[in-house]
């Protein structure tokens, strides 16, 4: 199976939203920094995500990302089709060219694979997977570490602050 880097890290950048949409709109420099995904490539997602109608952008002081429907509403294999990603378990990404040009023994094999895993995917629901102990027990271990990050931050600043003061 295939399912590239930009459908993994939609998805990841999607979950990450969901578990902080309690707290308002959330920053991509937030998730890119949570979730350790360049900025640029969260905007070029976003932008997606944004067109496929399952999230929209806040400006403005305190702007960012929510979701544009209930958790329930949006389902890990909306998230993937919304980046142009597909699911594809042929050797020949659906071309059906696998051997020599022509279909191979196995091809419908994998492509009733293909189909299996998106069904699969079209019915876990991101309030399903915000509700896993799992992501739960991540979720709250990355937000302890940025916690611990933006103190370590904060103190640094007031460290400078106090000796450009004494000079």
């Amino acid at each position: 199976m295939r399912l590239t880097t930009k459908g993994r890290y939609a998805v990841t950048a999607m979950l990450d939203l969901a578990i902080h949409a309690d707290k308002g709109p959330v920053s991509l420099a937030d998730i890119s920094k949570r979730q350790e995904i360049s900025l640029s490539y969260l905007e070029q997602l976003f932008s997606k995500l944004r067109k496929s109608d399952l999230v929209s952008s806040v400006r403005g002081p305190g702007g960012g990302y929510q979701l544009s429907r209930a958790l329930d509403g949006i389902f890990v294999a909306q998230i993937i089709d919304a980046v142009n990603e597909s699911i594809d378990a042929t050797n020949c990404n659906g071309k059906g060219n696998c051997n020599n040009g022509e279909i191979c023994l196995t091809h419908h094999l994998w492509e009733d694979l293909s189909a299996q895993i998106h069904n699969f995917l079209s019915n876990i629901s991101l309030a399903n997977l915000v509700a896993r102990r799992d992501v739960k027990a991540v979720s709250e271990r990355q937000d302890r570490q940025e916690q611990a990050e933006n103190s370590d931050e904060l103190s640094s600043t007031i460290d400078v602050i106090s000796s450009s003061q004494l000079i």
